[in-house]
């Protein structure tokens, strides 16, 4: 189908916009933007500097996504923000673009359901399937793995990460790596164990999640440090795709780790 673009909307003669894109009323779309096929502005949306987005994406009203990044020291050079497919952005959304203090680009993967009012820093790498409640904000070079969750309302420090399958619950403040399949929460989130529900949810099995709850009890509820309790889960837990992701993460904190 060929691309349909609404009359009030302003859209770059640079811009390339795909085969079967919608751009309704009122949209701004700039001179770098590529817009793929299948993707719907519904209204109201800006778009501007190196921004790619990918297929079958609906963004909603007064979005803005790759305007200049809220940093002092960001001096017009040319970054950008690259989104994948499938991915559904709703009501007054901001995501920047990157800066030269990171790698440039601020990026979001797949199938990520992002709502209202979240706010995605430049320079943050969002994966696939991930949750982002209303009003979550992201300082600038967080990371954000494969289907996490985060609450409304969650301020999350510049350069933490939020491990795969984890759950920020809502209202907290995370200023340290929150580690993979772990539930946080708290106005200085600490850790309150596995995400046990959104793991089922998630096809793991019994043994697994068992498994994650004795992980947790080790690293954090007996007398261990750190390193003798990582020690202590490589010697005696089998060395699942699970139990490596934990140890990789931690291993490689540069914030430290919710505890």
């Amino acid at each position: 189908m060929p691309k349909d673009i609404h009359p009030t909307s302003i859209v770059s003669s640079k811009a390339v916009i795909h085969d079967n894109v919608y751009i309704g009323p009122f949209c701004i779309v700039g001179d770098g933007v590529t817009i793929k096929d299948g993707t719907r502005l519904i209204s109201n949306v800006i778009i501007d500097g190196d921004t790619v987005i990918g297929e079958n994406c609906t963004i909603y009203p007064f979005t803005s996504i790759g305007l200049p990044p809220q940093d002092l020291t960001y001096k017009n050079e040319k970054t950008g923000v690259r989104i994948g497919n499938n991915n559904i952005i709703r009501e007054n959304v901001t995501i920047h673009r990157g800066s030269v203090k990171g790698d440039g680009l601020t990026e979001i993967g797949d199938s990520n359901f992002i709502m209202a009012y979240v706010h995605i820093a430049h320079d943050c790498k969002i994966g696939n399937s991930i949750i982002m409640a209303n009003v979550a904000t992201l300082g600038g070079h967080v990371v954000v793995e494969d289907y996490a969750v985060i609450g409304g309302v969650v301020a999350i420090h510049q350069f933490t990460r939020i491990g795969a399958y984890s759950m920020v619950g809502g209202f907290s403040g995370v200023v340290q790596d929150v580690i993979p399949y772990m539930m946080a929460s708290g106005e200085r989130a600490k850790l309150y164990g596995p995400n046990a529900i959104g793991l089922k949810r998630r096809g793991f099995s019994e043994e697994t999640i068992n498994m994650l709850k004795r992980v947790y009890k080790v690293l954090f509820r007996e007398k261990n440090t750190l390193q003798n309790a990582i020690q202590k889960i490589k010697k005696d837990f089998p060395q699942t795709e699970e139990i490596k992701k934990i140890i990789d993460f931690i291993e490689k904190s540069q914030r430290g780790i919710c505890r």
